[in-house]
């Protein structure tokens, strides 16, 4: 499982959601929200080549997205259920 966070232009254009429906898609469990100093936190969890593939997508970003910077840090195991928008 990581954490991530992603610097940039990511708040107030679909990032959250663009993360979610990608995360989803891989199967990869955890959740995404913004922080109040403009970046985006999210945790990630599911196989490893999957979990690769979503930081691959926060990487580049949606398509109005300028991602400056990602950081990934391995932390411990939590049981998901699903992938969801947090506030």
């Amino acid at each position: 499982m990581v954490h991530v966070i992603i610097s940039g232009q990511v708040q107030g254009l679909g990032f959250r959601r663009f993360v979610r429906n990608k995360a989803r898609e891989l199967n990869v469990k955890g959740w995404v929200r913004n922080l109040p100093d403009r970046r985006v936190e999210a945790v990630l969890q599911g196989r490893t080549k999957d979990v690769e593939k979503m930081i691959e997508f926060c990487r580049k970003g949606s398509f109005l997205a300028d991602v400056v910077d990602i950081q990934i840090k391995e932390i411990g195991d939590e049981e998901f259920e699903g992938f969801e928008i947090t506030y």
